[in-house]
């Protein structure tokens, strides 16, 4: 049991400190707009569609002002790229508090704004979608937390749903039909959980289970001799984690193993990203596993124009505003009066983003383009391309 400890402690300290991709999710479930209706602005196709951009400045966090120059910049570098179509885009800083996001979301469309893009937190995006619905405003917003979706308000962060259906999608077709849900005991488990849960129903797989943990590393040991017993009871072909790389992944990664779950009988699948810390490419555990990553040529593109426009890397989310002006300007182009209505932004055909090929959905959700990937040898392997189309393969 010592000799376990510690090899779980080393892992765990070589990466505790790494950043993942941040989930935006609110505390917990909010008030949601779905009276069904065709909403959204008309504009006039002749004149610049005038868009509200809020960003989470003025909290007094430096890294929401980091932030918020990011998306800012993102923004700007996507509306050079839209070959004449005018947009005329006003920054708002929401900083991190609901009801500054709502009163700012009130006074842009008082501005005249047609549709808004942004906030970030989830909290804030549903007080400005609440607020501004009667008024018949769209909002694109940052978070990726599904609650918050729905009626005027769409999430443009890439959500645990899509990556579900990626995996179980390409898990089925390698022969993985069994999956133990292994989550974390708190919000972000939960809805990875529940998405997970959905995903391998809606596909005609099977859950051999569902087994959670307490989000410490002491509830994680001491669930995991029950985690493994059940995986193994299931008789479980894959291991489906809502782990995160910054957090409880590099321990399930080492312990479940050691409790005697095989990754090479027993594949592991990542609902996170696990590239997002070099460091947890050599947990045990995750040798042969599957997680979903964006379209790394369109990401690779994207990080190289931004980084020559201003002399430093994107923030993983700025990718979000070029990627919501980018629709928003390939709909205005077509010189509709409803280019902004919700009709038109739930296009099926969607748009191209900066991480690939995404669309807007009736529900408010999104679906993006993904690739899936594995480990092999420490180094990330892409086993299937992201499509490039919707309709094909992984969609």
């Amino acid at each position: 049991m010592f000799a376990r400890l510690s090899s779980v402690r080393k892992a765990v300290a070589r990466i505790f400190t790494f950043m993942t991709v941040v989930w935006l999710a609110a505390c917990a479930p909010t008030g949601i707009v779905s009276n069904g209706n065709n909403t959204g602005q008309s504009i006039d196709p002749n004149a610049p569609a005038q868009v509200a951009l809020l960003v989470p400045g003025g909290s007094g966090a430096g890294t929401d002002s980091l932030l918020a120059a990011n998306l800012e910049n993102a923004a700007r570098l996507a509306m050079s790229d839209l070959n004449g179509v005018k947009i005329d885009l006003r920054v708002y800083n929401t900083g991190a508090d609901p009801q500054q996001a709502a009163a700012v979301a009130t006074r842009a469309v008082d501005d005249g704004a047609k549709i808004i893009l942004g906030p970030l937190f989830g909290e804030a995006a549903n007080a400005a979608g609440l607020v501004v619905a009667p008024r018949n405003v769209n909002v694109l917003a940052f978070s990726n937390n599904p609650t918050i979706a729905g009626g005027n308000v769409f999430v443009l962060g890439a959500t645990f749903g899509n990556t579900a259906n990626r995996l179980v999608d390409y898990s089925k077709r390698q022969g993985i039909t069994r999956f133990m849900i292994v989550y974390g005991d708190d919000l972000q488990g939960q809805l990875g959980r529940d998405a997970i849960a959905n995903a391998v129903r809606t596909q005609g797989a099977q859950i051999a289970g569902a087994e959670s943990y307490g989000m410490s590393q002491p509830g994680i040991l001491s669930a995991t001799p029950r985690i493994a017993a059940a995986t193994k009871a299931g008789g479980a072909t894959g291991v489906f984690l809502t782990a995160g790389i910054n957090a409880d992944l590099p321990i399930l990664a080492t312990a479940l193993p050691e409790a005697g779950i095989d990754p090479a009988s027993t594949r592991y699948i990542g609902l996170t990203r696990w590239n997002a810390a070099p460091q947890a490419l050599a947990l045990p555990g995750l040798q042969g596993g599957l997680f979903a990553v964006p379209d790394q040529g369109m990401s690779g593109l994207f990080e190289s124009r931004f980084n020559a426009a201003y002399g430093a890397q994107p923030h993983p989310l700025a990718g979000l505003a070029y990627d919501g002006i980018a629709a928003i300007g390939a709909l205005v182009a077509s010189g509709n009066p409803n280019a902004l209505t919700k009709q038109a932004l739930t296009s099926p055909q969607g748009f191209q983003g900066t991480a690939g090929i995404f669309r807007l959905l009736p529900n408010g959700l999104n679906e993006r383009g993904l690739a899936v990937a594995t480990i092999r040898n420490n180094q990330v392997v892409i086993l299937e391309q992201a499509p490039r189309s919707f309709g094909r393969a992984g969609l």
